[in-house]
């Protein structure tokens, strides 16, 4: 654990700090700069400066501290504080006041609790950085299992020897085994998971881990398989008022995430270009038969999808109007005299399924 300067005395522990003034930001800077007391103050200085604006980039540039180094010693004064918070004896809070900083930062994720239990171990068994790291992840794990395992205690140094325990059994390669199990005996706390440790020196049953299934990972490679989501207004004909009680609606990030004022229904759609482009759309119910132009011997209920911001007129395109206080659908061989309300994108017909069931049902094989 690296040395670094600082009192003997323990600093009291601190609420989360607040943004700063321009003159305080220079003071933390200047002290920074100097190095001014301990590990635990640099941290503190580095996460108020970043709260009030600072970038890690701007705090090196004016103090030498790099991003790195900034994040370590923010981040393990905040853990030194829950050490605080925790009732940590006097003694171990001195030892770590002059380093540690480094240790502590590889705690963060334990909590309050069990961070004490480790450091506290860390400290007592001198260790560095990277058993600090395994020490943790260990104890972490040991945490999510439903029972302790038989043997062991819950501690983190116990947590280290079930986990060297577990692998060692797993292993085929006896040097590999073999290193484990010092591994484990070294990390040992009780007496129980020392024995169990032991145990595999004249056991050499392989049991192998049970591995881990492949995450089900997918990537959308095409813009139809990533669907829009549209609010639907009611059905056709739709007086200009229902249409305008539509709420509004954001979409963000890559997954197109949606969020509206107010609820409202939805319709997925297939990312289709036309969909895609449509700036402001709106799907509406509507029996086709009332459809201008519609292909005849075709009878059933389709989607409309209109974007109310292409408001242009163009004679390639089915427009729609209001007209006797409902919209209107129909195509213009010259402007209408009507105001437009919006351009007709898409009809969307249903999927025609002789069986729904076989959509969901597993698949049967014959052999």
């Amino acid at each position: 654990m690296p040395q670094s300067s600082g009192s003997s005395k323990s600093p009291s522990f601190l609420p989360p700090v607040e943004k700063v003034t321009e003159e305080e930001a220079q003071a933390l800077m200047l002290g920074l700069r100097r190095k001014q007391g301990g590990w635990i103050a640099w941290g503190r200085a580095c996460e108020a400066l970043q709260k009030s604006g600072y970038t890690a980039q701007s705090i090196f540039e004016e103090t030498g501290f790099e991003a790195t180094h900034q994040l370590q010693v923010s981040v393990g004064a905040q853990v030194y504080d829950s050490l605080v918070q925790e009732n940590a004896p006097e003694s171990t809070l001195e030892c770590y006041q002059q380093r540690g900083s480094d240790v502590l930062y590889e705690l963060r994720q334990l909590d309050h609790c069990n961070r004490l239990k480790a450091a506290q171990y860390c400290l007592d068994r001198n260790l560095d950085m990277d058993e600090a790291r395994l020490v943790a992840k260990d104890f972490r794990e040991m945490q999510w299992l439903a029972t302790l395992p038989s043997g062991f205690e819950n501690d983190p140094g116990d947590a280290v020897a079930y986990f060297c325990w577990k692998r060692a059994r797993a292993r085929r390669d006896l040097q590999e085994r073999s290193r484990l199990i010092a591994q484990g005996l070294r990390h040992a706390q009780s007496d129980s998971a020392r024995e169990r440790l032991q145990q595999l020196l004249s056991d050499f049953t392989v049991v192998s881990d049970k591995k881990a299934p492949l995450l089900p990972l997918y990537r959308l490679e095409q813009e139809e398989q990533l669907p829009r989501l549209i609010p639907v207004a009611g059905t056709y004909p739709l007086s200009l008022a229902q249409l305008d009680a539509v709420p509004n609606w954001t979409e963000t990030g890559a997954f197109r995430v949606v969020r509206a004022e107010q609820p409202v229904s939805w319709v997925a759609l297939p990312g289709w270009q036309a969909v895609l482009r449509a700036a402001q759309p709106f799907a509406m119910y509507c029996n086709s038969e009332v459809l201008p132009n519609m292909p005849e011997g075709i009878t059933e209920k389709v989607m409309l999808v209109l974007d109310r911001a292409a408001t242009t007129w163009t004679e390639n395109g089915y427009f729609f109007v209001e007209k006797a206080g409902e919209l209107a659908l129909n195509w213009f061989s010259e402007p209408p005299t009507q105001a437009i309300i919006g351009q007709l994108v898409v009809i969307v017909r249903p999927k025609r399924i002789l069986d729904e069931s076989i959509i969901t049902a597993h698949w049967q094989l014959e052999e």
